[in-house]
């Protein structure tokens, strides 16, 4: 696996990571625990050496998976948790609520730091901007926990630009997580000059549109009951079928290149900057390793061209987050 590095900060991992939100034991059609143990320890073997977790997935349950998993690769790996959510409130609808206070993220890193079996928790994300607290102070508590060598570098997750702009200036941010995909393409026009800029890294979280690019879902497909794509308005009946206009694109393209329509679309994104690494999730090790695969496709100039000129002539239907979860994206 080629390695690649999260902008200036010298956090080098594998070009392709693995993000980890769906390996939760006990969820309605998961895997059993041994299993998914197996998929971490397959990515490891293949050459994955960026995990993403958070306190948030599973409740806890992901951290402790993961850590378990990789347990026997400290020192080889890197893994990236989140803080941000008040997990100890009494339960609600939707998310629970945010709370980034200084304290609590101190909490947090010493709980994240057990479950996850390590001394020193890699890369530590905001999972969502707390508008209750002043990033500067995120930012700053942050830094005392890289000081007391409890974190090794600072993430942000679906931040604005001045919210990364006014939290470098406390502790430089080494990586932001935001959706990136032929499916979704914003964060190319507001946030790519300025992750250059900063020398900040982009970790591209659903890279195959929640998997909607890997050509697999059709216009009559059925989720399950607790699958979270039927509340995604983009997946809703009506939008789907004119949103299957994208993957037709792909397996054109893919067809001729003899790679799939998931590995095109990932192939996609690493071509777009080398500082770019896609964290594909996955319960299924056939989809690990095909996803793996797309490291080894080259896209030419004019494949590349190709791909974005036709994706940039269709417009998705839908919008990407249900009206709730939206309200915590970009604050």
């Amino acid at each position: 696996m080629q390695k690649r590095k999260l902008g200036s900060s010298g956090l080098e991992v594998s070009a392709i990571g693995l993000g980890c939100m769906g390996l939760v034991p006990g969820t309605p059609g998961a895997p059993s625990r041994s299993d998914m143990i197996r998929v971490i320890h397959e990515a490891v073997d293949r050459g994955v050496t960026l995990f993403d977790t958070a306190e948030l997935y599973g409740r806890t349950v992901n951290e402790e998976l993961v850590g378990e998993a990789l347990a026997p690769y400290k020192g080889k790996v890197a893994i990236a948790t989140k803080f941000g959510f008040d997990l100890a409130a009494p339960p609600q609808p939707g998310l629970p609520p945010l709370d980034s206070r200084p304290a609590h993220i101190r909490e947090v890193a010493e709980a994240s730091l057990k479950r996850l079996r390590v001394e020193t928790i890699e890369l530590f994300y905001q999972h969502r901007v707390d508008p209750a607290v002043p990033i500067e102070d995120v930012a700053g508590a942050v830094k005392d926990l890289i000081k007391a060598g409890k974190v090794r570098y600072f993430g942000l997750s679906e931040a604005g630009v001045e919210t990364i702009r006014r939290a470098h200036k406390v502790q430089p941010v080494t990586a932001l997580q935001n959706e990136y995909s032929l499916w979704w393409r914003e964060p190319e026009g507001e946030f790519f000059p300025l992750l250059e800029e900063l020398g900040i890294g982009l970790v591209p979280y659903s890279p195959l549109g929640k998997g909607f690019l890997t050509g697999t879902i059709g216009a009559d497909t059925k989720f399950d009951a607790g699958d979270f794509r039927n509340s995604s308005p983009r997946f809703a009946l009506e939008y789907r079928e004119a949103n299957l206009a994208f993957v037709e694109v792909l397996k054109t393209v893919a067809a001729q290149k003899g790679c799939t329509t998931a590995q095109l679309a990932l192939a996609w994104i690493l071509a777009q900057k080398p500082w770019i690494v896609p964290i594909p999730g996955t319960t299924k090790v056939s989809r690990l390793t095909e996803n793996l695969g797309a490291a080894e496709v080259k896209l030419t100039p004019a494949e590349e061209a190709k791909i974005t000129e036709a994706a940039s002539k269709l417009k998705v239907q839908g919008h990407r987050y249900s009206e709730f979860a939206q309200k915590l994206i970009n604050r």
